[in-house]
């Protein structure tokens, strides 16, 4: 079975030979091919190449179409992007700079026509030509409810969130939520087979579970409305065990992507065979672990795991510090101690 075939059955409850293993490496691509970020992240046909390059390197069964967060801000206005040496690129300047600027702030008829959206096209046409029919090809797209923090910076959506108009907060919201529904249909049209729906905001670490109830959560209805076929559900590193079975309840969404700070057997509990659990390491500790302690992370996370099957192996946004020989640990103990 190849990689794509291995999830489909993982997720369906089918027999396989192994867990799907993924390892999300987006940086690292510039120190691939001994660019800037600011170069690489250019050119949607250097991402392709480096994530192509990386898959064979470290065999892992997962590629990436997104290249950094803020590539949404810039397809809704933001002409300003922070690039650092060692670090992800960040939004540097705020398209709503004050409460008023919701009112005239727009989403873009077709994104797929604004000039940001090419590399992010060029990049999955690659990718869904030369590993579609065998990978998972994996799209980013950050939910109505969190999408604000990088539009006008948390600290001010936050006390829209909690004290404001709520009004005006929706009126964003509903905005940022045809966003959304235009980034899944053009990820698919493209290429993308599975798709990251990332909100923190669907996490009581963030809310209190009766406004995930009463309001994040009808917009996430919104945004997928159109089907949850590919998406899987992830918090940002947030937990989720306090929100899953409203999420399956809800949205109906069968591929979990937890916090390494969710218990994990409780998330399988929870989920009860109904989708796909990933146990997710928390890479950043793997910046200053040995080689064998990350191996007996992954050991852990595996024993833990694969009991009764539906269960997928997966790293965080893997860290550029994070020693090379740490990253093949990690890929060798995922293989070895995810075998059924």
């Amino acid at each position: 079975m190849n990689p794509l075939e291995i999830l489909s059955a993982t997720v369906s409850g089918q027999a396989s030979p192994r867990v799907p293993i993924f390892c999300n490496l987006l940086d690292q691509g510039a120190k691939i091919l001994n660019m800037s970020p600011e170069h690489y992240f250019s050119n949607g046909e250097y991402v392709a190449e480096a994530q192509l390059k990386m898959l064979k390197h470290y065999g892992h069964d997962n590629v990436w179409s997104g290249h950094y967060v803020g590539k949404e801000a810039q397809l809704l206005g933001c002409q300003k992007i922070l690039f650092a040496k060692n670090g992800v690129p960040n939004v540097a300047d705020f398209v709503i700079k004050s409460w008023d600027d919701i009112a005239t702030f727009e989403i873009p008829e077709d994104i797929t026509q604004h000039p940001i959206w090419q590399s992010m096209d060029d990049c999955l046409r690659i990718l869904h030509k030369e590993v579609g029919a065998t990978n998972p090809v994996c799209a980013y797209v950050t939910a109505s409810t969190t999408l604000p923090v990088i539009l006008m910076g948390m600290d001010k959506w936050m006390e829209l969130v909690l004290t404001g108009p709520k009004d005006l907060r929706d009126e964003l919201v509903k905005k940022c939520s045809h966003f959304v529904q235009q980034q899944l249909t053009a990820y698919r049209a493209a290429g993308a087979n599975v798709i990251i729906y990332a909100n923190p905001f669907a996490s009581t670490y963030f809310i209190p579970k009766k406004m995930i109830v009463d309001w994040s959560m009808p917009w996430m209805q919104q945004d997928l409305k159109y089907g949850t076929d590919s998406i899987v559900f992830y918090a940002g590193m947030a937990p989720l065990n306090t929100v899953t079975e409203l999420v399956i309840d809800k949205l109906k969404v069968n591929i979990f992507y937890p916090a390494p700070s969710d218990d994990l057997a409780e998330a399988k509990r929870l989920i009860k065979g109904k989708g796909l659990t990933s146990g997710v390491l928390d890479d950043i500790k793997m910046i200053h672990w040995t080689e064998q302690q990350t191996r007996d992370e992954v050991k852990r996370i595996m024993e833990l795991g694969k009991p009764g099957g539906h269960f997928l192996f997966g790293t965080g946004f893997m860290p550029l510090n994070i020693p090379e020989e740490n990253i093949i640990a990690m890929l060798d103990a995922a293989f070895e101690y995810g075998r059924y």
